[in-house]
């Protein structure tokens, strides 16, 4: 039994979030550094063909990421209700399930990869020694792609369960053993012992699966010591159709909506190399700075599948509207503070990336202008963590679809075509569609989660 168990029926709302969304910040933190980490040793250490090759494996790297939040998405919310309903044996089942879901889906990732991974690079770039590079360095993450599905549905595992300081513990550990390996198996040596032949850029990842192999094996020690696993059977790895089923219908929105993220990213940069090298450089820094005031709200969203998740399982629908209602309150607060500190700080931040003024340009006022839309973000994250908790994956996977693609393509398309092609203005448009679609959102998230609190509650 975990000797810090955390009650998410009971516990105080607020007290949850920090328990539980700062530990998860502060992970997400780690691991952010630990892929920069990756991309500074290919660029340093063997060259910047290495640098771009790491870069070209992105959209191919995500899908895996995009694959696992899925599943962990349905771990977590499977596992969270089941505990919620008092039902510890159909948690462990839960879990169990969703264990060998992972492993298939990691052997077919593994098969694809090996077999049509290097036409899919190719699609990406066809420069012949780039596209050697990209594809040394993602056979192995190929290889290592269960490891690192396990490593995500494992942590959901304890993050029903409220522990979000175990796969924060993972990811430090990780970052530091990622810096120490990645030397040594890009050259093959310590100092100027010589041990083995240089690895280069195979090294890298390497590092990486070793370094995950490790953290898996430290979560699963974790999970060993909870009541799930004290009810763990040999027959739950037995797949069942009706489990697999309800991890799947939860699975493949959630993982389809990240993949819209991507999209969207992509229809953004199509747009902004219309206005050249400069542009698409500060788009791209800027986009890298910004996503760091955006952690305390991932945590915070972490915490309310989690809570919302339990509390649904155990009938407590009233708690899962305060969670809600106070959880968009803090984010609402933290997002305000976080967009007021990138306008204060956007020509200052773009100065850490380069010296160019054209590109300091192009990023600043790309920052200042979502930095108003940043008190709007929680509209729809913490709305897409309670539809989460609730079992609504296809809603949030619409409202991706919606988000990312849709709206960019009509308000891009409707800024080149009426009003002239500018770069402000295009921001300008997103930004307040933004605004009208996150209060939208919000109206009907909280009408959708106060039904379901009034259609249960009892007279």
């Amino acid at each position: 039994m975990s000797t810090k168990k955390i009650n998410l029926l009971d516990e105080d709302i607020y007290k949850l979030f920090i328990k539980i969304a700062l530990p998860a910040s502060i992970g997400t933190i780690f691991n952010n550094l630990y892929s920069l980490v990756d991309t500074i040793f290919a660029g340093r250490m063997i060259s910047e063909t290495a640098l771009a090759a790491i870069g070209q494996t992105f959209p191919v790297y995500f899908i895996i990421i995009a694959l696992g939040i899925g599943l962990s998405i349905a771990t977590t919310s499977n596992v969270a209700n089941s505990l919620g309903e008092k039902n510890i044996q159909k948690a462990t089942h839960a879990f169990s399930q969703s264990f060998v879901v992972t492993i298939l889906v990691g052997l077919v990732i593994t098969i694809i990869g090996i077999y049509f991974g290097k036409i899919i690079l190719e699609s990406i770039n066809d420069d012949p020694e780039t596209l050697k590079l990209s594809s040394l360095y993602m056979n192995v993450i190929y290889l290592g792609s269960i490891i690192i599905l396990l490593l995500m549905v494992c942590n959901s595992c304890l993050s029903a369960q409220g522990d979000t300081i175990s796969y924060r513990n993972v990811l430090i550990f990780s970052f530091f053993l990622n810096i120490i390996l990645n030397p040594i198996l890009i050259t093959g040596k310590i100092i100027n012992f010589e041990l083995f032949e240089p690895m280069g850029i195979t090294g890298i990842a390497i590092a990486t699966i070793l370094s995950q192999i490790i953290g898996l094996l430290y979560l699963l020690y974790k999970i060993s010591k909870t009541e799930i696993f004290e009810n763990f059977k040999n027959n739950y790895l037995i797949p069942k159709l009706s489990l697999i089923k309800e991890i799947s219908f939860q699975a493949i929105p959630a993982a389809l909506g990240l993949m819209m993220i991507a999209l969207g990213s992509y229809i953004l940069l199509f747009f902004v190399s219309r206005f050249g090298n400069d542009a698409i450089a500060g788009f791209s820094s800027a986009g890298r700075y910004e996503q760091l005031l955006f952690l305390p709200l991932l945590g915070l969203s972490t915490a309310v599948t989690a809570i919302v998740g339990q509390n649904y399982g155990a009938k407590n629908y009233g708690r899962i509207l305060e969670t809600y209602n106070k959880a968009m309150i803090t984010g609402v607060i933290i997002l305000t503070i976080a967009g007021l500190i990138l306008f204060l700080t956007a020509e200052d931040s773009m100065r850490l990336f380069t010296d160019d003024k054209e590109v300091i340009y192009y990023g600043s006022v790309y920052l200042k202008i979502y930095a108003l839309g940043f008190p709007a973000f929680p509209f729809f994250f913490i709305s897409n963590a309670s539809f989460q908790g609730l079992k609504k994956a296809v809603i949030v996977m619409y409202m991706a679809i919606l988000r990312f693609v849709l709206i960019p393509i009509i308000v891009i398309l409707c800024v080149n075509n009426f009003i002239e092609e500018n770069y402000i203005y295009m921001f300008i448009g997103l930004t307040l569609v933004h605004w009208i679609i996150g209060v939208l959102y919000y109206f009907y998230s909280s009408n959708k989660i106060r039904k379901i609190q009034s259609s249960y509650t009892t007279p």
